[in-house]
């Protein structure tokens, strides 16, 4: 009977044995697997997953984006490593629940991780751009200008700017409003709703007229409107050499000071509505406008582009001289003639049509 017992415990032993295998084995996969995906999520949590060359990377996220919207943006920068791994940290941080999601415009950082991404887009802690508009004719060239660099819609800055209460507001009307926007580079947020922009211009505006500026003008005996409406057809006359701008404006001033009628042709083009048209004929000069200063005498009634700072100063601080005329040179320098007679600047511009003529611009 002894030897059955023996055997027994023998396999009690073996068995036990086994179990403690086992669990020892279960134990350290568990161990195994717990230190694999505890560094699973440091990886995904802590390490770098930007790449934006050391230089940020931009993003814009619009009102009403989605959280998968939002980081298909992210995405587009092409400046994430791991795509995957991103939309995961997204959802474990509850970037997919209501509210999580703010729009603005964002600067991703090289080297940043997942978990900073988020935080940052969380936050609202936006980056502000550099706002800037030239080149501008129109009123609604403006409004789609600064509608393609802002949330704001165009057609929401069209309909303030539209507007004549609204322009009342800000000290002008439909057909001043553009002299408010001195070219500049102003940093703004993308997300600044467009009545705020506006005011902020008014602001800057008010900036811009120094109590240098306004003594300036008033020697001139010009408004700041008057000021910006010459410097539009200065600016328009001469783009490539503003060192001839301060001449230019003389010549306007000297006109408007003896009363004759400024003839420029930048305001017959403005006023036909064509800006594709090089050589004014006298089918353009026949143009019914308060903007064609052919036919109107005085200064138009607001300005014809949004001129620079340089024209405005040219206009504040004119070359003093006594000319009365000019036109394009015929070297095509981008210079002008200038004459103190109408007899001298007859015989320039015939000198100017002949190479027009010549170079078969009609």
């Amino acid at each position: 009977m002894s030897e059955p017992v023996r055997k027994s415990v023998a396999e009690a032993r073996e068995q036990g044995q086994k179990r403690r295998n086992l669990i020892a084995t279960v134990v350290g996969l568990g161990g195994l697997l717990l230190v694999s995906f505890s560094y699973y999520f440091y990886q995904i949590f802590f390490t770098a997953n930007i790449d934006s060359k050391e230089h940020p990377a931009y993003v814009f996220i619009r009102r009403g984006s989605s959280w998968k919207q939002a980081l298909d943006q992210v995405e587009n920068t092409n400046a994430v490593i791991d795509k995957l791994s991103l939309r995961f940290v997204a959802r474990l941080m509850n970037y997919d629940k209501p509210g999580a999601v703010k729009p603005g415009r964002y600067a991703l950082r090289d080297q940043m991780t997942n978990r900073q991404v988020i935080n940052l887009l969380k936050s609202g802690q936006q980056s502000p751009l550099n706002l800037t508009f030239t080149n501008v004719r129109l009123r609604r060239d403006l409004a789609d200008k600064l509608g393609r660099q802002l949330a704001a819609t165009p057609q929401q800055l069209d309909s303030l700017l539209s507007s004549p209460s609204f322009t009342r507001s800000l000290g002008f009307d439909t057909t001043t409003v553009l002299a408010m926007f001195v070219p500049n580079t102003y940093q703004v947020y993308y997300t600044t709703p467009a009545e705020k922009l506006l005011r902020r211009m008014k602001d800057e505006y008010e900036k811009f007229w120094t109590p240098a500026r306004d003594e300036a003008r008033q020697k001139l005996g010009l408004t700041r409107v008057q000021v910006s409406t010459l410097a539009s057809i200065v600016e328009a006359e001469q783009q490539q050499h503003a060192d001839e701008r301060p001449r230019i404006a003389a010549v306007y001033l000297n006109r408007l000071k003896r009363g004759m009628k400024l003839q420029a042709d930048p305001t017959v083009v403005y006023a036909n509505g064509d800006f594709t048209i090089k050589r004014v004929l006298g089918k353009h000069l026949q143009k019914e406008s308060p903007y064609n200063t052919y036919r109107v005498a005085g200064l138009p009634p607001g300005p014809i582009d949004l001129p620079s700072i340089s024209s405005l100063d040219a206009v504040l601080h004119p070359e003093q001289n006594d000319y009365l005329y000019f036109c394009a040179k015929d070297d095509f320098s981008g210079y002008h003639a200038f004459a103190t007679t109408q007899q001298q600047h007859i015989l320039n511009a015939r000198r100017y049509q002949a190479a027009l003529t010549r170079a078969g611009i009609n």
